[in-house]
């Protein structure tokens, strides 16, 4: 493959790198490295130890946290338990739901473009018998139907699953009215909100979700640490697939959570809107300047930050390639990254071969500014205009 690379344009002094990879990870907002570092600094203390102040305070962090991290998604701080991320907290959710069963196996009804983390989950438990599961498809623009809901709950489903906004295409599901149905067909729910909180409202009492799900590296917290988010799950044991001794909490990684948390609640709406603009601006540019472009995913119904997009005649892994030193965008999920076939998710779109082939993901967070916007998509453009074939380009 050739590997030419894009040149950054002389006229654009200052900048060298653009991020515009945000359904992958955020940047830590500083002022959530501050909090991170005062606690380990300072409130370094194990908030098991409650025999002293230290740890009485490292305890204080951890309650402070669960309270922030329930009022983003309008919850109760008791019904927040923190995780190493949403990965772990899909696995806690479905072992919660297998022992408030306590029977085998747990029937789920779940989408098919649910993260890998979910999928992989399901069917390693139904070959050992934990699960049996109703697939949900989409449509072409990656959107479980209310009607295709309505049909899974028929088989008198245990646990539905429902992402409430994916994190490829980005088309935001029918969560709340899904999970509304779910509970009249006396199932337990469970959204991953993962791309999804920080960005939407979402509201746990308001549509009485059991399990939500969300990660602190996806709204400008830091790795490593996540909250699942259900009824009495803040003081409750471990489900028994759990049943160890609790480690030290990640306290500087939780503090961190709780403030970026209590940040998205104070700015999410004007920072959305105007990522949102940013987002038409590159997508109207990038559009007049290629022909046969097609944007995937649900127009009316997506994250602000997200562009998803297909050109014809150029392989995507080239575009990418190409600018890997400039522009940071991907051809998919990270957690696939190295996997040579196309998403899962753009497959149970069905969408036109070519589309998968040369699908693109472009995802914007609350730093992106207006000049990295036009600087991106001049690249873009000046990367596929010199690989595109010709015949399929005019096509």
């Amino acid at each position: 493959m050739t590997d030419a690379g894009a040149d950054i344009p002389s006229d654009s002094p200052g900048l060298t790198r653009i991020y515009l990879d945000h359904h992958a990870t955020t940047p830590v907002d500083p002022r959530v490295v501050q909090v991170m570092a005062r606690v380990m600094t300072e409130q370094f203390g194990n908030p098991n130890s409650a025999q002293h102040a230290y740890g009485q305070e490292a305890a204080m962090v951890v309650r402070g946290a669960a309270a922030a991290v329930a009022a983003l998604v309008d919850g109760q701080a008791d019904d927040v338990r923190f995780t190493s991320g949403a990965s772990e907290a899909l696995r806690m959710a479905l072992a919660y739901a297998c022992d408030r069963r306590r029977q085998a196996p747990l029937l789920v009804a779940a989408s098919r473009i649910e993260h890998p983390a979910l999928i992989e989950e399901l069917l390693a438990g139904e070959r050992d018998g934990r699960y049996r599961i109703v697939w949900m498809p989409v449509d072409a623009n990656g959107r479980v139907s209310v009607d295709t809901v309505r049909a899974a709950l028929k088989a008198d489903v245990d646990l539905f699953c429902l992402m409430a906004a994916n994190n490829e295409v980005g088309t935001i599901q029918p969560f709340a009215e899904a999970a509304g149905l779910a509970r009249q067909a006396g199932a337990e729910v469970l959204v991953d909100a993962t791309q999804a909180a920080g960005r939407i409202p979402l509201s746990v009492t308001e549509s009485g979700y059991d399990y939500l799900v969300l990660s602190g590296h996806k709204l400008y917290g830091p790795k490593g640490v996540g909250a699942l988010i259900g009824s009495d799950l803040g003081e409750a044991s471990p489900p028994r697939r759990y049943a160890f001794h609790n480690s030290t909490p990640n306290v500087p990684g939780i503090a961190g959570l709780g403030e970026a948390c209590r940040l998205r609640v104070l700015e999410m709406a004007d920072d959305e809107i105007r990522i949102s603009d940013l987002r038409d601006r590159m997508q109207v540019m990038l559009q007049d300047a290629l022909p046969g472009l097609v944007v995937n995913g649900d127009i009316d119904a997506r994250l602000s930050n997200n562009l998803h997009i297909s050109i014809p005649g150029v392989q995507n892994d080239i575009i990418v390639a190409n600018l890997r030193d400039v522009v940071a965008i991907s051809t998919g999920a990270a957690c696939m990254a190295g996997v040579d076939a196309p998403s899962h998710v753009l497959q149970a779109m069905d969408i036109e071969p070519w589309r998968q082939d040369s699908a693109l993901r472009i995802s914007l967070g609350r730093t992106t500014t207006a000049p990295e916007i036009s600087l991106a998509a001049a690249l873009i453009i000046q990367v596929v205009r010199q690989f595109q074939s010709p015949i399929e380009s005019a096509a």
